[in-house]
């Protein structure tokens, strides 16, 4: 029989935890050998002690407890290092993403030629108008200055084979951005849309400034375009500049001070100048010591 590990962050999810517990075993009993890990991302409430009492009581529930706070990616990544299951799902413990879902996914990666199912979410209600609005924003923003496509609505939820699974774990920078990891490896995906559900139970984590920062982090980690603005403003400036130089030379009674503002125009192209060049360097740097394999490989004769 497969072996089907589930692996769920979780930070401060004492009320909502015991409700995906239920609803996990009740979804996926009896559908393949179950590997369920918690992954404790330093709580501040119950979360761990809720977390120690499922795995006294059910043998299948493993987890991992951090010293603190790391963050969902740390915890993400901790869970796929850990786990070994033969397939490996990942899901929020606030029954966003729901495991009824499951099941359908595991039959379309038994019986279908793929190699992830993924999750997204069709419509946004129940979410802040403004936080739509901004992730709207960052899908089309980051689509339009990276290689890697990102989906507008794509969770975190989604079922791997594990080959897929250690395609990723070879990818082990320290800031982290996982939807764009997910992608980036490539492989046969196939999505699922569903509409958006409602927490079980508690509160969101995710602050507006909280899901700023993740959002830069994800444009960083998958775009060298800001780098290369230095270059367009170089040119910009050189531009003006010689804008500025034939006015002096053909205007008759130009103002005084176009010399002197020509000469620092100039000057400061010739500094931005350097500072695209040495962007553009740093931007292969950049890539480099990231770490990621030059290639993975889906199938081998052996």
């Amino acid at each position: 029989m497969s072996k089907l590990s589930v692996i769920v962050p979780c930070f401060n999810e004492e009320e909502s935890l015991p409700i995906f517990y239920e609803a996990a075993c009740r979804e996926l009993d009896g559908l393949c050998e179950l590997e369920l890990y918690l992954i404790d991302d330093g709580s501040r409430d119950g979360t761990l002690r809720v977390i120690k009492e499922l795995a006294a009581k059910d043998s299948r529930v493993r987890y991992i407890s951090f010293s603190r706070n790391f963050g969902k990616e740390a915890a993400l990544y901790a869970g796929l290092k850990a786990c070994t299951g033969d397939y490996v799902v990942v899901a929020d413990a606030d029954m966003q993403d729901p495991p009824s879902l499951i099941p359908e996914m595991m039959r379309i990666l038994q019986t279908e030629d793929y190699d992830c199912v993924c999750t997204r979410r069709v419509t946004r209600a129940g979410e802040p108008p403004v936080r739509s609005f901004f992730a709207r924003c960052f899908y089309k923003l980051i689509n339009s200055i990276s290689s890697t496509e990102f989906k507008d609505g794509a969770r975190d939820f989604r079922l791997m084979k594990r080959q897929m699974v250690d395609a990723i774990l070879s990818m082990s920078e320290y800031n982290r951005f996982s939807k764009g990891l997910f992608s980036w490896v490539g492989f046969k995906v196939k999505w699922l849309e569903y509409e958006n559900i409602e927490r079980a139970a508690g509160t969101t984590k995710w602050s507006f400034w909280g899901l700023t920062k993740y959002a830069i982090d994800g444009i960083v980690a998958f775009s060298t375009v800001p780098l290369l603005f230095s270059c367009f403003f170089a040119v910009f400036l050189m531009l003006t500049a010689l804008v500025m130089f034939i006015c002096c030379l053909a205007v008759k009674g130009a103002p005084d001070w176009l010399p002197l503002g020509t000469l620092i125009v100039f000057c400061t192209a010739v500094l931005q100048t350097s500072i695209a060049i040495l962007s553009l360097y740093f931007s292969k740097t950049y890539t480099e010591t990231k770490g990621r394999p030059i290639y993975i490989v889906a199938e081998k004769s052996e």
